[in-house]
């Protein structure tokens, strides 16, 4: 079997640059074990996520709409699953390491609570005074210490190069010599915080990982805004780019119907943006010649990118959705009530804690102390929006005699 294991691995090595991450110079995992005879360190690692509690769940966590909105419109599970898509198609086309690339992709979105950014927005309120909350720092934790599955320790024991990139895949989190004041509270829970390197960018797989996420979500989100009604077609024929795509669809196609336009259209626009980033993350490659993966690290710029034009293209089309969509009074009616069921529950379970499960009250201290509200806090970050609405409806509806 190890004769297999290394014939697989040398056949992926053939196709990595030399400043690509390899699974057979991985730096490790906290907690050693042996090596798989069929699966490299950065599969192990996929297969860990994709198996996690925390990513099943990831199927009714709103991307923007609310699961019981319609069943047609991306949820955080089918948003991992195309950014990964995407960054399999990049890493492949820079010589990058194409698993480590997807498990990030499929790892990025692991610490979201319920109801998006609102959701957010109420959890880092309710945590002020607790240390915070983030929704990456959470990721990480989710993966070190609340995904409890294996006898030999808690979390998911990935590999170095993973932890990384969930950590810094947008970017340096503190300066050369930083002592890590100011970091959010679930980087410094992390024991071996500092093996991290947080002062340097992340390898390139988790680069990749970063830009397939902004392609993805702005592209699927404006495809979800045209088909709910949210957005009209019209306004956006005035943006760069955009409007070009639109009109070339439908000149090409003058009898098309307008859902298969709408996905023409979204269609040409990602493949434009991954090839600008190719290009530009080329370019930048053949001019910084990085030797290897920690060289890469090293280097004062990210090596993937999007060119200038086409970041002024993104901030327009954000721009339109940000104001037309995620400010939509439809939208912010159903983050509104999301930010209410969250902060009863917040409320309700730190006063009271002896309503919660068993398995969660094990980790608590006393009511409205700092560690019962981090116990509060993870609980209600692992939600799904429908078991949160149900769990408030359970909670705060008095359902026949007591």
């Amino acid at each position: 079997m190890k004769e297999l294991s290394d014939m697989m691995i040398a056949a992926n090595d053939r196709f990595r640059a030399p400043y690509a991450c390899h699974p057979s110079q991985s730096r490790g995992r906290l907690f050693a074990q042996p090596d798989s005879a069929m699966r490299n360190a950065f599969q192990r690692d996929r297969d860990r996520i994709i198996h996690s509690g925390a990513f099943r769940r990831l199927k009714e966590k709103t991307q923007v709409f609310v699961a019981h909105e319609g069943d047609q419109y991306r949820t955080r599970l089918t948003h991992s699953l195309e950014v990964s898509q995407i960054a399999r198609t990049l890493a492949r086309a820079l010589g990058g390491d194409e698993d480590l690339a997807e498990a990030l992709a499929l790892a990025h979105d692991l610490g979201h609570p319920p109801f998006g950014h609102s959701g957010e927005r109420v959890l880092a309120e309710k945590m002020k005074a607790f240390g915070g909350f983030d929704h990456n720092a959470q990721t990480l934790r989710v993966v070190t210490k609340l995904e409890v599955r294996y006898p030999e320790f808690d979390g998911l024991n990935l590999t170095w190069e993973t932890l990384e990139g969930v950590v810094k895949h947008n970017g340096p989190l503190m300066p050369a010599g930083g002592d890590g004041s100011g970091l959010a509270w679930a980087f410094t829970d992390y024991e071996d915080w500092r093996s991290l390197e947080l002062h340097t960018h992340a390898g390139l797989e988790a680069q990749i990982a970063a830009l397939s996420d902004d392609i993805a979500y702005n592209n699927h989100d404006l495809d979800d805004g045209l088909r709910s009604g949210l957005l009209e077609l019209e306004p956006l024929l005035d943006l760069p780019l955009l409007g070009d795509i639109f009109r070339r669809v439908e000149t090409r196609w003058p009898d098309i119907k307008r859902n298969v336009m709408i996905h023409e259209a979204v269609r040409e626009l990602i493949g434009l943006m991954v090839g600008d980033v190719l290009e530009e993350t080329k370019r930048r490659l053949t001019e910084a010649q990085p030797a290897s993966a920690d060289a890469l690290r090293q280097l004062d710029q990210p090596m993937v990118a999007f060119s200038e034009d086409m970041l002024a293209i993104l901030a327009a089309l954000r721009r339109h959705l940000f104001a037309n969509m995620y400010r939509h009074y439809k939208v912010n009616r159903m983050m509104s009530q999301g930010q209410r069921v969250m902060s009863d529950l917040f409320d309700l379970y730190l006063s009271d804690p002896g309503v919660l499960p068993p398995d969660v009250q094990r980790d608590m201290g006393e009511a409205g102390s700092a560690q019962t509200a981090r116990a509060v806090c993870d609980y209600i970050a692992g939600m799904t929006d429908r078991f949160a609405v149900e769990e408030h409806r359970r909670l705060f509806t008095v359902q026949g005699y007591f």
